[in-house]
């Protein structure tokens, strides 16, 4: 009943709205036009995206889009960054009944939204803040990331889930400290809470994490606290995110740069920007009210298009991951340190059949292709193993990345030693709103980012929405209808799937790992892929060992504008993430169906597999790492 009442007066004060399914069902006894408009916009919107018949506009037509935006009529709002902000603030305004275009240098999440930890957390390290230094500042971000922790969930429950974590214990005042402390995170979550946090002995420990070590060096566990955060399959939440504001009506198109923003007459304010398709090389001209960056670590040389002396806001830092096999952890129970001997935090969580281990916070550079130091792998790899009964081997790491944090200071702000790990958001030059920082969690919310932005660019240009945003009880294409169950549709329904061996067609089955894997990446829209992979021949394994399918490259290339081979084992399948060499082994059939798909040459298909090389041999597996030291060994 709460969050109906929270939803009701975001409709607007006499709506009430009842959720079931992703469906709104409105009663409206006395409601203002514009009230009415709301409603009726809201419902438009979520029946097209709920259409497992719908399609996204083709990038043709949606270059086409950007194209028409002329002075004369001109978008409301251009989105200048792909990432979980940018998609997120494409739709947020599209679904407030404005004309919104969104361009992005290279793929969705091909930044950091890729990268990041893929946990949807509330802020339990802010609670601790919040107590200790009786900071109310703090409490408000853990009230306000959970709410939005819960939120997120809700609306693509297909790609993000509840996860139990593992705190270690090894003397009793940590259990009483963080049995308290976990205590005060389940009271202030109240009704957004995911499950309740318990301790569990040092046996009962081991038997729900085997590889947890019960002693070590000087110490021996008493037990553990166990807690509840989110994860998530990040980059396709991200592309979930862009193919739904696609649906509802924004231009969204990959692959297109800014290259020069366009000013008035007077040159006081920003009025378009020239774009470049970064695919066929042409060039054009697209007009807007306002303009958002949200450029992630290269917000700061957007902004210096516009002013070439604006003060840096960015400072970016690294964190680096690695991914094991899924031995060193169970399947759905994660391990989290909060302060290792040198006061880092490290986890270990169980990620898409995998073990995702990390991490670190170190200065970095800003690159396009940030890549993890070994001593940076090393320190995850020594870390962990302080807390393992199983020896922790270099040559286990199937991939290793790093992510930029676009960590950023307020560029009006006095003090600019500040730096803020919540968003920033500033307009130091007329008709470009920057909106920088953050984190997953709270892309959408009220209080911070996609919201914050829109409200600011509405602000600026002067713009007349038709509604408040809509966003908060709004279920990602993917989402209606989903339920933990629906996999058992699929195994059922595609039992015999057509696989190609040479010039033969032979009947296969569909498997428990590939209709949950399905299922989990598609949702509603998951028996599409299924039904590419009986009628048209692609119901094999793009590698051995994980449940990626042939079809899904025919279907991300029809359907989530995957345009290169990067955009498919990077960002529309995880395999990049989770095993490099395995991904490098899938390339040339990923190639030779994209190559169908999208009509490619044999100088475009060679092309695409020396980018995918390049962009593998960023990710530092073992084999890539060439390490070779017989300690770790």
């Amino acid at each position: 009943m709460a969050s109906t009442a929270r939803l009701s007066r975001r409709l607007g004060a006499a709506t009430i709205a009842a959720a079931a399914g992703g469906a709104i069902l409105l009663y409206q006894p006395t409601l203002s036009a514009n009230d009415r408009g709301a409603g009726s916009q809201i419902a438009a919107i979520r029946q097209k995206i709920s259409d497992t018949n719908a399609v996204v506009p083709p990038r043709p037509v949606q270059e086409s889009t950007l194209i028409g935006a002329s002075s004369a009529n001109p978008l409301d709002i251009l989105v200048v960054g792909g990432g979980a902000t940018g998609c997120g603030v494409a739709l947020d305004a599209v679904t407030r009944g404005l004309r919104v275009g969104l361009v992005e240098r290279e793929d969705f999440a091909s930044g950091t939204s890729s990268r990041s930890t893929k946990l949807i957390h509330g802020g339990v390290r802010y609670l601790e803040k919040a107590v200790f230094k009786l900071d109310y500042g703090q409490l408000k971000l853990v009230f306000h990331a959970l709410e939005e922790r819960k939120q997120v969930i809700q609306n693509a429950p297909h790609l993000c889930h509840a996860l139990p974590c593992m705190t270690p214990c090894f003397n009793w005042f940590e259990v009483v400290y963080y049995w308290m402390g976990l205590k005060m995170y389940d009271l202030v979550a109240g009704p957004r809470i995911l499950h309740l946090s318990r301790y569990y002995s040092a046996q009962e420990s081991s038997e729900l994490f085997p590889t947890l070590a019960r002693k070590g060096k000087n110490r021996s566990l008493k037990g553990t606290v166990v807690y509840y955060d989110g994860q998530m399959n990040d980059s396709r939440v991200n592309v979930g995110l862009a193919c739904t504001a696609a649906l509802a009506g924004a231009a969204v198109l990959n692959h297109a740069e800014v290259v020069s923003f366009l000013k008035d007459e007077a040159g006081e304010r920003i009025i378009g920007a020239r774009i470049r398709d970064n695919l066929s090389g042409k060039e054009f001209e697209t007009y807007a009210k306002v303009i958002v960056n949200a450029a992630g670590p290269f917000c700061d040389s957007v902004r210096k298009m516009a002013d070439k002396d604006a003060r840096t806001m960015i400072c970016p830092s690294s964190g680096v991951h690695i991914v094991l096999p899924d031995y060193y952890s169970p399947e759905g129970m994660g391990l989290i340190v909060p302060k290792t001997k040198d006061g880092r935090v490290v986890f270990m969580l169980p990620w898409l059949g995998r073990t995702v281990a990390g991490t670190t916070d170190s200065n970095t550079i800003i690159t396009p292709l940030p890549e993890p130091h070994e001593d940076e792998i090393q320190f995850i790899l020594d870390a962990i193993s302080d807390y393992l009964n199983v020896k922790v081997r270099r040559t286990d790491v199937l991939s290793a990345w790093s992510g930029i944090r676009p960590l950023a200071t307020d560029p009006s702000a006095k003090n600019t030693e500040s730096i803020s790990r919540d968003h920033v958001v500033t307009e130091d030059y007329p008709g470009l709103v920057t909106i920088a920082g953050g984190k997953w969690t709270t892309y959408r919310s009220t209080l911070s980012m996609a919201e914050d932005a829109v409200n600011a660019a509405i602000k600026s240009g002067k713009l007349s929405p038709t509604s408040n945003s809509l966003t908060h009880n709004l279920r990602l294409v993917g989402g209606d209808g989903w339920d933990p169950a629906s996999f058992t549709v699929l195994a059922q329904q595609y039992v015999r799937m057509k696989k190609t061996y040479g010039d033969k067609v032979v009947p296969g089955a569909m498997d428990t790992a590939i209709a949950k894997h399905l299922s989990h990446a598609y949702g509603g829209l998951a028996e599409r892929v299924a039904a590419i992979a009986q009628n048209e021949h692609l119901g094999k394994r793009l590698a051995h060992g994980y449940p990626f399918l042939e079809a899904e490259v025919a279907y991300c290339a029809r359907h989530e504008y995957c345009e290169s081979a990067v955009d498919f084992i990077a960002r529309r399948c995880r395999l990049a993430f989770l095993d490099t060499d395995a991904a490098g082994r899938a390339v040339p059939r990923v190639i030779e169906i994209l190559a169908t798909e999208h009509n490619w040459d044999k100088s475009r298909q060679k092309q695409e597999f020396e980018k995918a090389t390049e962009f593998l041999g960023t990710f530092k597996s073992a084999k890539n790492a060439q390490f070779h030291d017989g300690k770790h060994n």
